[in-house]
C-alpha cells in the first residue's frame, strides 16, 4: 500500500511511549488505520487530533501490515477545541464515524459530508448555522450503513428546536444500528452535544 492524500484524522490512541495508531479517513480509501511514529510527541501531538486535516503519506509493505503514516498538518480544529459546542460536535462526528465505519472502504459522499460539516461547525456563526449540517451527516451515515431512506429524503428544520427534535429522534437508530455493542462512551459524546445544544434554547 502507498497512498498520497489529504486526509480527516478521526481517532487517535496511545501506542508505546512515543507513537499512535491514528484513524485517517481518505476520499480514496475510506478509513486507514496508521502507525504514526512520534505522534505523541511535541511536534505531532498537535496534528493527530481528530478533526484535524493532514496532507498524509501511508505506506505498508503488505495488505496484513500496519502501515506508517507521515502527517503534515493542512488544516487545525485547534482554535475551536476550547470553544464547549464546536469541541462537542468535532468530537461526536469523528467518533461516530471511528466507529461505523469498516476500514478501506471507500465512503467519497460521506468523506465530503464530514469535511463540510466539520467547516460548518468552526466558521458557522453558531449552532443554527451547523445543526441541519450534522443531522445531514448522520442521515447520510445510517443510510450508507444501510439503514436509512432515500438519497432524497432531507428533512426539513425550521430552527433549532426542530433540529433537537430530529436529533433526538435520531439517536434511537444511531444507538441500535451504528454503534451497537460499541463502547458506551461513544454514545456519552452525542448525550453531550446534544445537551450544549439545548442550553442555547434555555
Amino acid at each position: 500500500m502507498h497512498l498520497s492524500a489529504p486526509a480527516i484524522v478521526i481517532a487517535a490512541r496511545p501506542h508505546g511511549e512515543t507513537a499512535v495508531i491514528a484513524r485517517l479517513f481518505t476520499h480514496e480509501a475510506g478509513v486507514v488505520a496508521a502507525y504514526v511514529a512520534g505522534g505523541r510527541g511535541r511536534q505531532l501531538r498537535p496534528v493527530v487530533i481528530p478533526g484535524n486535516i493532514v496532507a498524509a503519506e501511508i505506506r505498508a509493505k503488505s495488505d496484513s501490515q500496519l502501515p506508517f503514516a507521515r502527517l503534515e498538518l493542512s488544516v487545525s480544529r485547534g482554535p475551536w477545541l476550547s470553544e464547549p459546542l464546536p469541541s462537542a460536535a468535532i468530537a461526536w462526528a469523528c467518533a461516530v464515524t471511528a466507529a461505523t465505519l469498516p476500514e478501506r472502504n471507500p465512503y467519497p459522499a460521506l468523506h465530503a459530508a464530514l469535511g463540510a460539516l466539520l467547516d460548518a461547525v468552526c466558521h458557522a456563526p453558531s449552532a443554527r448555522g451547523w445543526v441541519e449540517a450534522l443531522i445531514g451527516y448522520e442521515t447520510l451515515l445510517l443510510r450508507e450503513a444501510g439503514y436509512g431512506g432515500s438519497a432524497t429524503t432531507r428533512p426539513e428544520i425550521a430552527d433549532l428546536g426542530r433540529g433537537l427534535e430530529i436529533l433526538d429522534r435520531l439517536e434511537g437508530p444511531i444507538a441500535t444500528y451504528l454503534i451497537a455493542d460499541m463502547r458506551a462512551d461513544v454514545m456519552a459524546a452525542r448525550r453531550q452535544l446534544r445537551d450544549r445544544l439545548a442550553r442555547i434554547l434555555a
